[in-house]
């Protein structure tokens, strides 16, 4: 993607949002990255990849563990097996397409319920079970989105890896966005509250299934740049638009409690008032967003034409640090860079 770098003052906030941040978790490197108006407007980076004495500077081609923003990608492959015929309808019950799964636990668990994490089921000692009746909430469990890229890989025949590298990656030239099996020099640490932090799981996987994906910032942010415009990018629809419509717009249970968080496929949109919301209050309606337990958000602001990412290589929220509050105040000190101020 060809984009003009024009940075403009006005984001400095945002840096400063960064740097705050970055002395409140437990890590060693951050990095900013904001487009406008088809133009790079803020890109910095702070600290190291690691604690290590010999650390890199975090760095343009430096990749951060993204944790749950790989969602957005699982998003995508979702939207390209239906638009592709692949997957007929997200209404459609999950067994119809995983029938080993047991009819007792999944019978009424759509497609819908799946990316919009309100399928009520848990998981314990590799066992499935109900916490509640399908639409009836909203519970974010890693059981909905790893039956999704089951799910994928049945349909087309092709793993969440393979069907983004070959509709997005390869096309666009993407060498900093993969999921690994081994380290590499660009790859940052991931800075744990403690040696024993019994929560951080890694994967030699190359699937796109597990929690192994490492992005740099520049290419996260033009991840969302390729949603914001739709999947047309210097001219030519390299993604059919469709497939960005329908990752990116609510497609929460109609039925749903409006207190509760909406959702895309899998990316938390910004439609109707909620209480629970994960995006900023003065964020305008269409946008979209997705986070990381990393510290890592990707951000998109249709009405304002704007990609924001920020990146950290944290791990979980220490003591007296509110993540949800700070993510959200991330969106706000955009809105609040450009003079909008929202009742």
């Amino acid at each position: 993607m060809l984009l003009k770098t024009e940075p403009n003052s006005i984001f400095n906030p945002l840096l400063k949002h960064l740097t705050q941040t970055f002395n409140k978790v437990i890590c060693s490197g951050g990095a900013v990255f904001v487009i406008q108006n088809d133009s790079v407007v803020l890109e910095e980076y702070i600290g190291k990849q690691s604690n290590k004495p010999d650390a890199r500077n975090i760095q343009r081609d430096t990749q951060f563990h993204v944790a749950s923003v790989r969602k957005s990608y699982i998003g995508f492959a979702v939207a390209y097996a239906v638009h592709t015929g692949c997957i007929h309808s997200i209404d459609d019950l999950a067994i119809i397409y995983l029938p080993e799964l047991d009819e007792n636990v999944w019978k009424d668990t759509t497609i819908r319920h799946l990316l919009t994490h309100t399928h009520g089921l848990s998981e314990k000692e590799g066992a499935v079970y109900r916490e509640y009746e399908a639409g009836e909430n909203w519970t974010y469990r890693q059981v909905g989105v790893n039956t999704l890229t089951q799910i994928v890989k049945r349909t087309t025949g092709q793993t969440i890896s393979e069907i983004v590298h070959g509709q997005v990656f390869t096309p666009l030239g993407f060498s900093e966005s993969d999921w690994y099996a081994e380290r590499n020099e660009k790859l940052v640490d991931v800075i744990l509250r403690s040696e024993q932090d019994s929560s951080w799981r890694t994967s030699k996987s190359t699937e796109g299934d597990k929690m192994n994906m490492y992005v740099s910032a520049r290419e996260l942010a033009l991840w969302g740049y390729l949603h914001l415009k739709e999947g047309r990018v210097n001219g030519e629809q390299i993604i059919p638009k469709e497939v960005i419509q329908l990752a990116t717009s609510l497609q929460s249970p109609a039925d749903l409690n409006y207190d509760s968080p909406q959702n895309g496929f899998l990316w938390f949109v910004n439609n109707l008032p909620t209480k629970k919301s994960e995006i900023g209050e003065r964020v305008p309606s269409g946008s979209y967003q997705i986070l990381g337990y990393t510290g890592v958000t990707l951000l998109v602001i249709p009405e304002e034409n704007i990609v924001a990412v920020r990146m950290f290589n944290s791990f979980g929220s220490p003591e007296g640090y509110d993540y949800l509050e700070d993510v959200r105040s991330f969106g706000d000190t955009v809105m609040r860079c450009l003079g909008k101020v929202r009742s």
